[in-house]
């Protein structure tokens, strides 16, 4: 196979962002997308107007699994929905990538992992940060050894407040998992990407103390948390920290990223300027890496190129028939430390992650 036949499920504002970054990649044809809100599916429309193939619109994702035009699927539909929308994809031998979370809650994440083992297509979840260019740049300096064998890794995101959704799904934790689940597994899967080890413990203390507040819906009022702070301790010694605060737009950087070694440290920033800085303990000296966004990046996008790597690697993994790089067992790993985050604030205590049933 030399052309991927791709479909869409969910055609918001993610959905038509992998759009755009499907229309940039050679090997892919659009196919098919479908969204249950007639709007959305306008919206996707409206970014394929120019698209040289003819596009079957459906309603109904079931009637586009069915339709035998796509090759592949991508799925970026609300949080709550990706339990049930992966069940029924496993049905079929369809390669998908899920955006993340993959799942709301640990145990249907666990339940997608088992149902994964028994199938041949792959699943990709959609933890795009590792592909941006600073980030990307950071680990590859980690794990050459270039600050010796970490012992300290910290996130800070200092951001806007989430933004509006269709029938506002995101105002609730239910739907979202939430925040330290639904924004915030991007951050443990790189720290889990970094330290190369099994979280332990989890400590947090968080809550809503501004944004939010005063939004009230026919299902009550909003529950989201805009900040916290998540301590994670690692089975191989290493600590991690998120410092999150979602009222903080007036910010130089959105994300500060650390990692420290025995012997150094590395900083990167997002955005940035194209560049990451290694520090050494012995010299004391600090310079700079160059870490240019990938040339072949067609659709800069929402995450500066990240998105638009992700799904080319993916159609590259479902064409070459190779295993994904962020599997199932990644997106399961992600969740498990938000959700302890969210159980240690709202049980005032550390959360053991043996607590669950893993």
């Amino acid at each position: 196979m030399s052309q991927l036949r791709v479909g869409v499920i969910g055609t918001g504002m993610m959905g038509c962002e992998h759009l755009r970054n499907l229309i940039g990649i050679p090997e892919v044809t659009i196919t098919a997308i479908s969204d249950i809100h007639e709007q959305q599916r306008e919206w996707a429309k409206h970014t394929l107007k120019d698209s040289v193939s003819p596009i079957a619109t459906f309603a109904d994702h079931q009637d586009l699994l069915n339709s035998g035009l796509i090759d592949a699927v991508l799925v970026a539909t609300p949080n709550f929905t990706h339990k049930a929308l992966l069940d029924d994809i496993f049905e079929t031998d369809i390669p998908v990538m899920v955006e993340k979370p993959m799942c709301t809650t640990v145990a249907d994440c666990i339940s997608i992992v088992h149902a994964q083992e028994k199938r041949s297509a792959i699943t990709w979840v959609g933890l795009e940060y590792r592909y941006m260019a600073p980030v990307a740049g950071l680990l590859r300096q980690l794990h050459s050894g270039a600050v010796g064998n970490l012992k300290m890794m910290s996130i800070r995101e200092h951001r806007f407040p989430f933004l509006v959704k269709v029938d506002n799904w995101n105002r609730f934790s239910q739907n979202t998992g939430g925040t330290l689940v639904e924004k915030c597994c991007h951050f443990f899967d790189l720290m889990n990407l970094a330290v190369g080890s099994r979280p332990v413990r989890v400590l947090a203390s968080g809550g809503q103390d501004v944004n939010h507040l005063d939004e009230i819906y026919d299902a009550g009022p909003s529950d989201i948390l805009d900040n916290a702070y998540v301590i994670t301790e690692y089975a191989n010694g290493v600590r991690t920290m998120l410092d999150l605060s979602m009222f903080a737009e007036g910010g130089q950087h959105e994300q500060e990223i650390t990692v420290v070694g025995d012997t150094g440290k590395i900083e990167a920033f997002i955005p940035g300027n194209g560049k990451i800085f290694l520090g050494q303990r012995a010299s004391r000296s600090v310079h700079e890496i160059e870490v240019p966004v990938d040339p072949d990046v067609t659709h800069m996008g929402f995450h500066f190129g990240a998105s638009y790597i992700e799904c080319k690697r993916f159609v590259d993994a479902v064409l070459s028939n190779k295993a994904p790089e962020v599997t199932v067992a990644d997106g399961l790993w992600s969740v498990v430390i938000g959700a302890a985050a969210h159980k240690s604030i709202d049980e005032r205590r550390p959360v053991l992650i043996s607590e669950y049933d893993l």
